[in-house]
């Protein structure tokens, strides 16, 4: 029998240690995690400045942080340190409220940043499409798993949920459920400082893919413009542009974590039939491709999930390869059924009833996925909002379907005077079981440093709906 909360708040919360914390002031300087850049307080950002293409991102310098030893260099044998990791957090902290944004390469040059992301991407590339995630197999005894959700640039209150739930550890493993970069000021800061992660502790970090990691999404939402406003608009931000999105073809698309719980950006996928092969006059072994939009939708496997081919661009919406545009895209939805998501023009809405097909074809007991924000959910009615940065979207026999959105105060640059202010949150799944989850809910970090958008966000949509299938296809 198939049941639905009548809303987020009758469901049990988090222990008192997972409500809003705010940390202590800092009692040095050199603290990263200075009271400066981390106070955790509510309030709306300011509105950016789109005046002077030369003025800084912050009005004058932060006193509360020294200056960092500058350039960063790559070590020596390549093997990244915990140090190493913290310092790169650190310092782009403190670049984003001290310099210009054409001044990073100053901080991370493009030799360094080659380094690090080829160095990702040979480890990201290696992963099969849905990553098993055993956190107690090692004999880890008493791990637990933290997943993230949307972050979408926003460095500051990544910075802050790192330090709220924790470094990745021996015993803390790490999925993050993708879109790291567009919308906030801080997407490649954002996405390297994960990268850093993943080199450095490869099977205690887990990076999925999101579907703004796409050659459409970030061009049309900010990420390319961020690159070329950092690095300039000729050889070298070309270069690291293209080299991020190399990095993004690599990124797994779903995880299982525990044999119990699967997490990915959008959701669950559909079955891709099998084409049967029928020999025509002279032409040995030609197959008859079969339209898979004409053929009913049902669900997909596991086994058709890792088959996919996860290095594109753009995920299709047409065509055999559809199931990593599934993936990425799907939303949910209280309406029974398996239905092309028309909305987004891309990916799946799926009722209740495939929530609990999903779980018992699969022997699951959890789906979290992301990809909605608040300005999302105000178009989605019967689902939940987004102001505690989670929603319980469907719980059935077999077990729920969680959505959870790492972004508060999100978008960063919004049109309207009145802001979401949101609450981001992130979920603690811990041993033995890893099937109970725990919500941690935060508030955006104020203030944030002065930017300007890298996109035209007034003009540009808020909730990806209408996907411009013809500019996707010119991206690609």
């Amino acid at each position: 029998m198939l049941s639905q909360p009548d809303s987020t708040e009758s469901l049990p919360l988090a222990t008192p240690e997972s409500a809003v914390r705010e940390p202590p002031p800092s009692t040095s300087s050199e603290d990263f995690f200075s009271s400066a850049s981390l106070a955790c307080a509510s309030g709306s950002a300011s509105s950016p400045s789109l005046s002077d293409e030369n003025q800084k991102p912050f009005p004058s310098p932060d006193p509360s942080q020294n200056r960092p030893q500058i350039p960063i260099t790559w070590p020596s044998g390549g093997a990244l340190t915990l140090d190493w990791v913290t310092n790169l957090m650190s310092t782009f902290d403190w670049a984003s409220r001290n310099l210009r944004p054409s001044e990073l390469p100053t901080v991370l040059s493009v030799e360094v940043f080659d380094a690090l992301v080829l160095t990702a991407s040979k480890i990201l590339h290696k992963e099969p499409n849905c990553v098993p995630i055993e956190p107690d197999r090692d004999g880890t005894a008493g791990s637990s798993v933290v997943v993230v959700g949307d972050v979408h640039g926003q460095l500051h209150d990544v910075l802050f949920l790192l330090k709220d739930a924790g470094f990745p550890s021996e015993n803390r493993f790490f999925v993050f459920n993708g879109d790291y970069v567009d919308r906030g000021a801080w997407g490649l800061e954002t996405f390297l400082i994960l990268l850093a992660w993943k080199v450095f502790m490869p099977q205690r970090v887990f990076l999925l893919r999101g579907n703004h990691e796409s050659k459409y999404c970030t061009s049309v939402y900010g990420f390319e413009k961020e690159v070329l406003a950092k690095y300039g608009e000729k050889i070298d931000g070309k270069h690291v542009y293209r080299k991020c999105l190399g990095c993004f073809e690599g990124l797994p698309l779903a995880s299982i974590i525990a044999g119990v719980v699967y997490t990915a950006h959008g959701g669950v996928f559909r079955n891709i039939p099998a084409t049967p092969s029928r020999r025509s006059k002279g032409k040995k072994n030609r197959k008859v491709t079969l339209n898979p939009e004409s053929v009913p939708l049902s669900l997909g496997s596991l086994d058709e999930l890792l088959k996919a081919r996860r290095s594109v661009l753009d995920p299709p919406w047409e065509g055999q390869n559809l199931i990593p545009g599934d993936v990425l895209w799907s939303d949910p939805s209280m309406k029974p059924g398996l239905s092309p998501n028309k909305e987004r023009g891309i990916g799946l809405l799926w009722g209740p009833d495939y929530t609990e097909a999903f779980l018992k074809k699969n022997n699951l007991k959890l789906i979290i996925r992301s990809h909605e924000g608040p300005d999302a959910r105000d178009k989605r009615p019967g689902l939940g909002g987004m102001g505690e940065g989670y929603t319980v979207d469907h719980v059935v026999e077999s077990g729920k379907l969680i959505t959870v959105f790492s972004a508060p105060d999100y978008p960063q640059f919004q049109s309207t005077e009145d802001r979401y202010k949101n609450k981001g949150a992130y979920i603690v799944l811990e041993s033995p079981t890893f099937d109970t989850p725990v919500f941690h809910s935060f508030e955006a970090i104020t203030t944030r440093p002065k930017v300007k958008p890298y996109y035209d966000f007034e003009d540009v949509i808020d909730s990806d709906e209408e996907l411009d299938l013809t500019m996707m296809v010119e991206a690609s």
